[in-house]
């Protein structure tokens, strides 16, 4: 984790969360969500354990899947299934909201923020009368690169 705010807010969290819930706290599900904090952007669970067996963490793929759970209940990470068969993550704390771009033919994902989709979820708001407390919007497509190959 970069840095020391954040961590300190994110470990609170999550450790309030473990205590209120009556979960132990070991320090392999602080070492997942130490490692999930360090990463720039989405990731699966395949790779964010192959990440950690590659630094020697001594833990199992079981411990990273439940303490993925756990972190998604406390609202620490998001899941995001980009039309694939695997789920992919991202942070949430302080992450903001934003949107994705989603390449069908290499699977890449970026991150975009437009000021016209909050106004469009303010006028919904207003229309409706129905409190939004966030939004999930995709768009598939062909990125760039891929759009140029074909």
């Amino acid at each position: 984790m970069k840095h020391s705010r954040e961590k300190d807010s994110v470990m609170h969290i999550f450790t309030s969360y473990l205590e209120r819930k009556g979960y132990r706290k070991t320090h392999e599900r602080f070492d997942v969500l130490h490692e999930i904090y360090s990463i720039r952007g989405h990731f699966d669970v395949e790779s964010l354990y192959g990440k950690m067996k590659t630094k020697k963490y001594a833990i199992s793929i079981a411990t990273v899947y439940n303490t993925i759970e756990l972190l998604l209940e406390c609202n620490l990470i998001k899941k995001h299934q980009f039309g694939e068969n695997t789920s992919r993550y991202e942070k949430s704390f302080r992450g903001g909201n934003h949107d994705h771009l989603i390449c069908t033919a290499c699977g890449e994902v970026v991150e975009f923020w437009d000021p016209a989709v909050k106004e469009i979820q303010d006028a919904v708001t207003v229309s409706t009368g129905f409190e939004v407390n966030y939004h999930v919007l995709y768009f598939y497509g062909l990125c760039p690169k891929c759009k140029v190959k074909k």
